[in-house]
């Protein structure tokens, strides 16, 4: 299964080149399914219906968020019925929207998609740990899924590596979002997890 994961797509800048770029990737590539982390697509803060429909129109399957995701308000009328926009899961019960779902591609690969947020240095949610475990628990990756992604948004690497640790041999990959910069840390784990 080929799975891209577009990290922190910025303003308008960064919209403009998901959608130049993405529909020749996707076919160039093959791939099955495409997540992008949208939280700051609106100007740098949030996330509008109007460009969740530009991004699925492009390409874009799932888009993950993070501490931005309810910036522009109007996102909250819309997050209870777009599956495909996901919030981090470790928000409190009651709390509008998911933070995980079961995509299903093209070829019928069942993926589960995970957002979840860190609390070092970020605001003070429910434990992302616990959160991805009720989950991989209730899809288990080679019995309910094929694939597994968990977007970790947080601040602290050492928060996101503990991530994937945690999740090594369960998950297919655990990308680490929020920071902004590229770093160099990519690697696959004893388990297989990217």
């Amino acid at each position: 299964m080929r799975i891209l994961f577009i990290g922190d797509v910025i303003g308008k800048p960064g919209r403009e080149v998901v959608a130049a770029e993405l529909p020749r990737l996707r076919e160039q590539l093959g791939l099955d399914i495409v997540i992008a982390n949208g939280e700051n697509a609106a100007h740098g803060f949030g996330l509008t219906q109007a460009i969740a429909r530009d991004f699925f129109a492009c390409g874009v399957d799932v888009i993950t968020s993070g501490n931005h995701w309810a910036d522009q308000k109007e996102i909250l009328s819309v997050i209870d019925d777009e599956d495909r926009i996901l919030r981090p899961r470790n928000y409190p019960p009651g709390t509008p929207g998911r933070g995980a779902n079961l995509y299903q591609t093209r070829k019928g690969e069942r993926v589960l998609v995970v957002n979840v947020m860190g609390r070092v240095f970020m605001d003070a949610l429910d434990d992302p740990f616990a959160g991805v475990e009720a989950e991989l628990t209730a899809c288990p990756l080679g019995e309910a899924s094929d694939a597994i992604v968990i977007d970790m948004h947080a601040e602290a690497t050492s928060e996101k590596m503990g991530m994937g640790q945690f999740c090594d041999g369960r998950v297919s990959l655990v990308v680490g979002t929020h920071s902004h910069v590229p770093t160099a840390d990519a690697q696959i784990l004893p388990g297989g997890t990217a």
